[in-house]
């Protein structure tokens, strides 16, 4: 601030600067976290973020976790200091009946299947994982994974217009119950509870498969459901970054802040909107005593008027 604005500024203003800004677009953020739980698609993700005890609310060093909830229009990102379905439930809204796109971590089991669609990419990896292994196990990975290609080059030719969904869905239900079978024979190899081989482990992941399969397939049936959760992990890709080189905060009003920004400036680039001047607008508001600009985007505007 000096050398660029001439503007003599201590730490303790920047700490009470900070403050009032979170004041001030706390109101619009609480309703950002309303209209993502009201959405009929979500997508959702967390990373490690570690919070410190500066102000004693982390006594036992727990690690802190920062999570999305993404919709095409506005996120809601908040730090927590567990990771737990509870977490995921509060963040969500316990009666949320909408589609969530996530990985397939155990947080997200309260989610009723047929409200889940489960993350290709991260299932792409496994597979080649199977893949990469010997013998049976690698027979298993190379059959998966040649399914998995041909489902995406439908996909991509669904998105493109060179295949019309009735050829697609078509397409599906075969490819469907080849991979599910395949998940079926590898199932029911004979391992031993304690067994580590390659083999014991592919066996365990098609069990766990099986267990979520019609939560792969949700993004087939549904329009608007994408088969990746891509979108939350490039979300929290400016987070990951900021705790790079600012190794996390240290306290939970600083967690708060962060959540509170990257809500912000995440829901106005995703509308195309200024960030600099809406913070300035609510920076004003609550010095006036006025209302602080919305998150929510307007109405009246159709999507194809905000760019992501």
């Amino acid at each position: 601030m000096s050398e660029v604005f001439n503007i003599e500024i201590s730490r303790g203003s920047v700490g009470r600067l900070r403050a009032e800004l979170l004041k001030a677009i706390s109101d619009p953020v609480a309703a950002a976290k309303d209209y993502v739980q009201s959405q009929p698609i979500i997508n959702s993700d967390e990373t490690s973020f570690s919070q410190g005890n500066r102000d004693g609310s982390n006594p036992h060093s727990r690690q802190g976790w920062l999570w999305v909830l993404l919709s095409p229009l506005v996120s809601f990102f908040e730090v927590t200091l567990n990771r737990s379905q509870q977490t995921a439930q509060d963040l969500m809204g316990e009666d949320y009946s909408g589609i969530v796109i996530s990985d397939r971590y155990s947080a997200y089991s309260w989610i009723p299947l047929e409200q889940r669609q489960l993350c290709w990419a991260h299932l792409k990896r496994d597979l080649t994982a199977i893949a990469e292994r010997t013998g049976v196990a690698h027979e298993i990975g190379s059959a998966l994974l040649a399914r998995q290609r041909r489902l995406f080059r439908w996909w991509y030719r669904l998105r493109e217009g060179s295949l019309s969904r009735e050829l697609f869905l078509e397409a599906v239900e075969s490819l469907r119950a080849s991979f599910k079978q395949i998940l079926e024979e590898a199932a029911a190899l004979p391992i031993s509870p304690q067994e580590k081989t390659p083999l014991a482990k592919t066996v365990r992941t098609c069990r766990q498969l099986l267990k979520v399969e019609p939560a792969l397939w949700t993004f087939v049936y549904t329009s608007g459901v994408e088969p990746t959760n891509n979108a939350a992990e490039r979300a929290l890709r400016p987070a990951v970054i900021w705790r790079r080189t600012s190794f996390g905060s240290q306290s939970q009003q600083g967690s708060r802040f962060v959540a509170a920004m990257l809500t912000v400036t995440a829901s106005l680039q995703a509308q195309g909107r200024p960030a600099l001047d809406w913070l300035s607008q609510a920076f004003l508001a609550v010095r006036s005593g006025s209302l602080a600009p919305s998150l929510i985007p307007d109405p009246s505007f159709p999507c194809s008027h905000y760019s992501r």
